[in-house]
Protein backbone atom coordinates (compact mmCIF):
# COMPACT_ATOMS: atom_id res chain seq x y z
CA UNK A 1 0.00 0.00 0.00
CA UNK A 2 1.33 3.16 -1.09
CA UNK A 3 -0.28 6.95 -0.62
CA UNK A 4 1.12 10.65 0.50
CA UNK A 5 0.21 12.07 3.83
CA UNK A 6 1.01 15.16 5.25
CA UNK A 7 2.03 16.30 8.76
CA UNK A 8 2.07 19.37 10.61
CA UNK A 9 5.88 20.34 11.65
CA UNK A 10 6.79 23.46 13.02
CA UNK A 11 9.22 24.23 10.27
CA UNK A 12 5.47 23.84 8.28
CA UNK A 13 3.85 20.95 6.55
CA UNK A 14 5.89 17.45 4.92
CA UNK A 15 3.96 15.92 2.43
CA UNK A 16 5.81 12.52 2.37
CA UNK A 17 4.81 9.08 0.63
CA UNK A 18 4.21 6.18 3.21
CA UNK A 19 4.88 2.76 1.90
CA UNK A 20 3.70 -0.04 4.10
CA UNK A 21 5.75 -3.66 2.90
CA UNK A 22 7.19 -6.21 4.97
CA UNK A 23 10.00 -4.68 6.64
CA UNK A 24 11.31 -4.99 9.63
CA UNK A 25 11.76 -1.46 10.80
CA UNK A 26 11.04 2.34 9.33
CA UNK A 27 12.82 3.08 6.43
CA UNK A 28 12.98 6.59 5.85
CA UNK A 29 14.70 8.47 2.71
CA UNK A 30 14.41 11.14 0.22
CA UNK A 31 14.74 10.59 -3.21
CA UNK A 32 16.66 12.90 -5.65
CA UNK A 33 13.63 14.62 -6.83
CA UNK A 34 13.10 15.61 -3.40
CA UNK A 35 10.06 13.20 -2.70
CA UNK A 36 10.73 11.85 1.14
CA UNK A 37 9.70 8.33 1.20
CA UNK A 38 8.95 6.15 4.45
CA UNK A 39 8.76 2.58 4.23
CA UNK A 40 6.95 1.02 7.28
CA UNK A 41 6.07 -2.85 8.46
CA UNK A 42 2.40 -3.71 7.28
CA UNK A 43 1.27 -3.96 11.34
CA UNK A 44 3.04 -0.16 12.21
CA UNK A 45 0.25 2.24 13.30
CA UNK A 46 -0.02 5.02 10.70
CA UNK A 47 1.05 7.42 13.99
CA UNK A 48 4.06 6.15 14.38
CA UNK A 49 5.13 6.45 11.08
CA UNK A 50 4.03 10.64 11.25
CA UNK A 51 5.62 10.70 14.40
CA UNK A 52 8.87 9.30 12.82
CA UNK A 53 8.64 12.17 9.93
CA UNK A 54 7.66 15.47 12.31
CA UNK A 55 11.07 14.25 15.03
CA UNK A 56 12.91 13.90 11.65
CA UNK A 57 11.45 17.38 10.04
CA UNK A 58 14.57 19.12 10.93
CA UNK A 59 16.72 16.72 8.75
CA UNK A 60 14.31 16.79 5.99
CA UNK A 61 14.57 20.21 5.68
CA UNK A 62 18.35 20.40 5.68
CA UNK A 63 18.29 17.36 3.04
CA UNK A 64 16.38 18.97 0.56
CA UNK A 65 18.06 22.40 0.95
CA UNK A 66 21.23 20.76 0.36
CA UNK A 67 19.75 19.16 -2.56
CA UNK A 68 18.18 22.62 -3.88
CA UNK A 69 21.95 23.88 -3.32
CA UNK A 70 23.74 21.63 -5.43
CA UNK A 71 21.06 21.15 -8.30
CA UNK A 72 21.99 23.32 -11.38
CA UNK A 73 19.39 24.22 -14.53
CA UNK A 74 19.93 22.23 -16.98
CA UNK A 75 20.75 22.37 -20.96
CA UNK A 76 17.39 22.08 -23.12
CA UNK A 77 16.76 18.73 -24.31
CA UNK A 78 17.89 18.22 -28.04
CA UNK A 79 16.15 15.35 -29.97
CA UNK A 80 17.36 12.44 -30.45
CA UNK A 81 19.25 13.21 -33.77
CA UNK A 82 21.62 15.56 -32.00
CA UNK A 83 21.10 13.96 -28.88
CA UNK A 84 23.32 10.89 -30.67
CA UNK A 85 25.07 13.35 -32.34
CA UNK A 86 26.49 15.18 -28.96
CA UNK A 87 27.21 11.49 -27.21
CA UNK A 88 29.01 10.33 -30.01
CA UNK A 89 31.21 13.56 -30.14
CA UNK A 90 31.55 12.36 -26.71
CA UNK A 91 33.32 9.13 -27.06
CA UNK A 92 35.09 10.60 -30.02
CA UNK A 93 36.71 12.83 -27.88
CA UNK A 94 37.80 10.40 -25.49
CA UNK A 95 38.16 7.17 -27.42
CA UNK A 96 41.73 8.24 -28.48
CA UNK A 97 42.81 7.84 -24.49
CA UNK A 98 42.10 4.00 -24.77
CA UNK A 99 42.69 3.44 -27.97
CA UNK A 100 46.31 2.28 -27.99
CA UNK A 101 45.35 0.29 -25.08
CA UNK A 102 43.22 -2.34 -27.38
CA UNK A 103 40.11 -0.72 -26.50
CA UNK A 104 38.28 -1.23 -30.25
CA UNK A 105 35.84 1.22 -30.91
CA UNK A 106 32.54 0.41 -29.29
CA UNK A 107 29.30 0.65 -30.63
CA UNK A 108 26.99 3.26 -28.89
CA UNK A 109 23.78 3.14 -27.96
CA UNK A 110 21.23 5.42 -26.49
CA UNK A 111 18.56 4.73 -23.67
CA UNK A 112 16.50 6.54 -21.29
CA UNK A 113 17.65 5.61 -17.51
CA UNK A 114 16.82 6.71 -14.06
CA UNK A 115 19.41 5.92 -12.19
CA UNK A 116 22.41 5.65 -14.33
CA UNK A 117 24.45 7.79 -16.93
CA UNK A 118 25.70 5.32 -18.88
CA UNK A 119 26.53 1.31 -19.03
CA UNK A 120 29.28 -0.63 -20.55
CA UNK A 121 28.19 -3.90 -21.77
CA UNK A 122 32.10 -5.42 -22.46
CA UNK A 123 31.64 -8.86 -23.62
CA UNK A 124 29.21 -7.56 -26.67
CA UNK A 125 31.16 -4.97 -27.46
CA UNK A 126 29.00 -1.83 -27.00
CA UNK A 127 28.34 0.73 -24.45
CA UNK A 128 24.94 2.63 -23.45
CA UNK A 129 24.81 6.11 -22.35
CA UNK A 130 21.78 7.93 -21.10
CA UNK A 131 20.05 10.26 -23.19
CA UNK A 132 19.31 12.91 -20.12
CA UNK A 133 23.60 13.19 -20.54
CA UNK A 134 23.29 15.32 -23.54
CA UNK A 135 21.71 17.93 -21.76
CA UNK A 136 24.89 17.93 -19.38
CA UNK A 137 27.52 20.38 -20.33
CA UNK A 138 30.51 18.93 -22.89
CA UNK A 139 33.05 17.68 -20.11
CA UNK A 140 30.85 15.94 -18.29
CA UNK A 141 29.72 14.13 -21.36
CA UNK A 142 33.45 13.14 -21.88
CA UNK A 143 33.55 12.14 -18.36
CA UNK A 144 30.57 9.36 -18.31
CA UNK A 145 32.27 8.14 -21.88
CA UNK A 146 35.60 7.66 -20.85
CA UNK A 147 34.09 5.99 -17.50
CA UNK A 148 32.13 3.64 -19.66
CA UNK A 149 35.10 2.75 -22.11
CA UNK A 150 37.47 2.19 -18.98
CA UNK A 151 35.00 -0.78 -18.26
CA UNK A 152 36.59 -2.44 -21.38
CA UNK A 153 40.03 -2.48 -19.49
CA UNK A 154 38.69 -3.03 -16.41
CA UNK A 155 35.05 -4.65 -16.03
CA UNK A 156 34.63 -3.92 -11.87
CA UNK A 157 35.32 -0.66 -10.05
CA UNK A 158 38.32 -1.93 -8.30
CA UNK A 159 41.60 -0.30 -7.50
CA UNK A 160 42.64 -0.87 -11.30
CA UNK A 161 39.51 0.80 -13.07
CA UNK A 162 40.38 3.87 -10.54
CA UNK A 163 43.69 4.11 -11.41
CA UNK A 164 43.52 4.27 -15.09
CA UNK A 165 40.99 6.94 -14.82
CA UNK A 166 43.25 8.74 -12.52
CA UNK A 167 46.00 8.32 -15.33
CA UNK A 168 43.79 8.95 -18.24
CA UNK A 169 41.39 11.74 -16.57
CA UNK A 170 43.11 13.55 -13.76
CA UNK A 171 39.96 15.20 -12.61
CA UNK A 172 37.57 13.00 -13.46
CA UNK A 173 36.38 12.91 -9.57
CA UNK A 174 35.82 17.00 -9.93
CA UNK A 175 33.44 15.89 -12.84
CA UNK A 176 31.91 12.88 -11.39
CA UNK A 177 31.29 15.95 -8.22
CA UNK A 178 29.75 18.02 -10.58
CA UNK A 179 27.74 15.42 -12.72
CA UNK A 180 25.80 14.71 -9.55
CA UNK A 181 24.61 18.31 -9.79
CA UNK A 182 22.61 17.78 -12.90
CA UNK A 183 20.45 14.34 -11.13
CA UNK A 184 17.37 16.34 -12.02
CA UNK A 185 18.21 15.73 -15.60
CA UNK A 186 17.85 11.81 -14.60
CA UNK A 187 14.54 11.74 -12.95
CA UNK A 188 13.00 13.59 -15.64
CA UNK A 189 14.97 10.37 -18.26
CA UNK A 190 12.30 7.83 -18.05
Amino acid sequence: MERYRVVDTPLGPITYLLVKKRVKNLNLHIRRDGTVVLSIPTHCPLEQADHLIAQKGGWIMDVRARMADRTVPLLPGPDREECLRLLEDAVGRVYPLVEGLGVARPLLKLRKMRSQWGNCHWSQGYITLNVALARCPEGLRDYVALHELVHFLHHDHGPGFYARMDTLMPDWRRRRQELKKYSGALETAG
